[in-house]
């Protein structure tokens, strides 16, 4: 095999890996695409990558630079995520058994709206450690610190990010069902059957764009009414998906995807509602 027929070969091997590290520092997949392809740039024109005793180590070492340089570009020009501001969400439309191997590999969305409240060095330090187990020397290197401040990051993100999401969340038989449950009271416009399938404490975020941004909601009651408000005109073309590798729903008009709504469990209700309906993070076509 010739140099960069192996060289290749050797990325695409480490892209999926690649490419989950990028999604949980960017929270987009479209720029998580451009950091990857920011390392092939990298790797194809270092000099003797073939000599590199660990390529996956090196690989993950310059997508981790490559994003923490990408957020920190985001941060100098506030365009970090606010008010109703969200992630770009990962939609699976064709839900089924064969997709649910998609939630060990994925990240909430309500864990991504936490995550990009830290700091570049904070979210990289813990998706580094906490979600890929990279050791705190190497990250250290990594944000220009010493090991104990790297953990001191870390654990600094750990405590902002503990109650994001349900430590163990519910099996996807019951988030089905309880998010059939939300579908079917959205659609009959039946405010009971709604209040009963949401935490007394559930918070709705919506993102319409960034000129129709909705802050969070808190209360079931109050977010009961603003769903109420808006699901007669959509309800009859929504339908289950998988947003982000767990149980939500998604409305298609004439095959294009018009918003995507990603929720989080406590138990068998609802503790978070977050609605993307920004166009440009959402895909083309069902």
């Amino acid at each position: 095999m010739e140099r960069s027929d192996w060289l290749a070969a050797e990325f695409e091997a480490q892209r999926p890996h690649m490419q989950a590290i990028a999604y949980r520092m960017l929270g987009s997949s479209s720029e998580a695409e451009d950091a990857v392809q920011e390392v092939w740039l990298r790797l194809s024109r270092s000099d003797d990558p073939a000599g590199v005793a660990n390529l996956g180590g090196w690989l993950t070492t310059v997508v981790s630079r490559v994003c923490l340089d990408m957020l920190r570009a985001r941060s100098a020009r506030r365009e970090h995520f606010v008010g109703g501001e969200l992630p770009e969400p990962v939609v699976t439309i064709e839900e089924g058994p064969e997709h649910e191997a998609v939630l060990a590999d994925s990240v909430a969305l309500a864990l991504l709206v936490v995550l990009d409240t830290l700091s570049p060095a904070e979210r990289l330090a813990y998706v580094l450690h906490d979600m890929f187990a990279v050791p705190f020397d190497e990250i250290a290197e990594l944000v220009d610190r010493t090991p104990a401040a790297a953990r001191q990051l870390a654990s600094r993100a750990r405590r902002r990010v503990r109650g994001a999401v349900p430590e163990r969340e519910a099996d996807p038989a019951l988030q089905r069902r309880v998010v059939d449950a939300f579908l079917n009271a959205a659609r009959a416009g039946d405010f009971e059957g709604l209040v009963a399938v949401l935490a007394p404490d559930v918070v709705f975020r919506a993102d319409r764009g960034h000129a129709r941004t909705l802050g969070p909601l808190t209360g079931r009651e109050e977010v009961a009414r603003e769903l109420l408000s808006r699901a007669p005109r959509f309800a009859r073309y929504t339908r289950r998906a998988l947003v982000n590798g767990r149980p939500g729903a998604v409305a298609v008009i004439g095959g294009r995807v018009v918003g995507a709504v990603a929720f989080t469990l406590d138990g068998d209700r609802i503790a978070t509602v977050d609605l993307v309906a920004d166009p440009t993070k959402l895909p083309a076509s069902a």
